[in-house]
């Protein structure tokens, strides 16, 4: 028997039915590490990345300035992107994934966002089918780990209370894609082993850069200001845990609840602030929504691609070392050891936080032709401590 989701605001700081968690709380197990000895145990082969969390980053004053600077420059674009994106899973939906009200087939689509970058775009897709279509849409955050796939648990508990046709993820971005296909072979693996089928693989994104997924709001690779931040802009909510000897295997995979920097919280501020352009949006984002249905949004996989050449180009030799777009770039930064920054030439202020996080950990920022993305961030290929300066900055070659 697995228990019910976790709900705030006894687990995070979203209201109870903006999402409800299938993970176990554990808010009471001291599980961060410093950067530097995470990343040398995980490149070293001796622990895998979901194995710890990274000391949350607290912001600067700086750093928060530029945070509520991009979210008032971007909150009508976000919106856009979310409303394009709904609206595109709602019209995929076939009749036979329609619930009937009065003999009229209308969508109910069960969103799954993955903990936890796609959780805050979960929250805004249910939102808009509640802002444009009075639909209130369950929505439910899971687990997911590169090379150990999707919590099954979940899955069990998904199937067990929905239809698993009705399942939609979600997720924030894509950077490479790399969740994009742990998705895909973990959906498969589970439907052969558990005899359930039914799960649709297709990941809904807002942004996806790199060309990985069908379903998304933009393929822009811009600042979405909930990669700005940790758990202060994801209800308070670690990134996910999977550890035998805290997880097992009739259990949830866990999270921590950081009650303690209730007063950094800024999730539903985002919420909100992005919530609010919807009136503004919703013509131009009916307007995309249509253009994408009707277009070719077959996946190129350029992104993969140009990970790959990069990863050849610096030496690197390593995909999972190179984390392209914005977000994924934001992430090296403050929770991995950072090499390098690559920028595109000519890149603008949407580009203002990485430079300045790039500053603080004395990173150097390469400006570069040819990048499909925004921005790449390069993890440090070799990594020991001593790669690192007695003052914590990362050492370039």
């Amino acid at each position: 028997m697995l228990p019910d989701p976790l709900r705030g605001p006894a687990f995070s700081s979203y209201a109870p039915e903006e999402v409800g968690w299938l993970l176990q709380d554990l808010s009471e197990v001291t599980l961060e590490a410093p950067i530097e000895e995470r990343e040398e145990a995980i490149q070293n082969g001796g622990a895998h990345y979901a194995e710890s969390l990274p000391v949350e980053y607290q912001p600067s004053e700086q750093y928060q300035e530029l945070f509520h600077s991009a979210l008032e420059s971007s909150a009508a674009r976000i919106a856009q992107a979310v409303g394009a994106v709904t609206e595109t899973v709602l019209a995929e939906l076939p009749h036979s994934r329609m619930r009937s009200s009065g003999g009229t087939p209308i969508p109910r689509p069960v969103l799954v966002s993955l903990a936890r970058a796609g959780t805050p775009v979960g929250i805004l897709m249910r939102r808009w089918a509640r802002f444009r279509h009075g639909l209130d849409l369950p929505h439910y955050a899971v687990s997911i780990v590169r090379g150990r796939g999707i919590d099954a648990n979940a899955l069990r508990w998904l199937a067990a209370h929905h239809d698993p046709a009705d399942v939609v993820f979600v997720d924030g971005w894509t950077g490479k894609g790399a969740i994009t296909r742990e998705l895909a072979e973990a959906i498969r693996a589970f439907e052969l082993s558990e005899g359930v089928t039914g799960f649709d693989p297709e990941i809904a994104v807002l942004a996806d850069p790199g060309s990985c997924v069908r379903t998304y709001g933009t393929r822009e690779d811009f600042l979405i200001p909930s990669a700005c931040l940790n758990s202060t802009v994801s209800g308070l909510v670690s990134r996910t845990v999977l550890r035998a000897d805290l997880v097992g295997p009739h259990d949830f995979h866990g999270a921590k609840f950081y009650r303690d920097l209730a007063g950094a919280d800024v999730s539903n501020l985002f919420l909100d602030a992005v919530s609010a352009r919807f009136p503004q949006v919703a013509d131009a984002a009916d307007t995309t929504a249509k253009e994408l249905l009707s277009a070719d949004r077959t996946p190129t996989w350029a992104g993969w691609a140009a990970v790959e050449r990069i990863s050849e180009e610096y030496g690197i030799h390593d995909v999972n070392l190179v984390k392209p777009g914005v977000g994924e770039t934001t992430r090296v930064l403050l929770r991995r050891v950072p090499w390098r920054i690559l920028a595109r030439r000519g890149a603008g202020a949407e580009l203002d936080h990485i430079r300045l996080l790039a500053a603080q950990r004395g990173v150097p920022v390469e400006e570069v032709d040819d990048l499909p993305y925004s921005c790449v961030g390069l993890i440090h290929p070799r990594y020991t401590r001593a790669a690192t300066g007695a003052d914590g900055r990362a050492v370039t070659r």
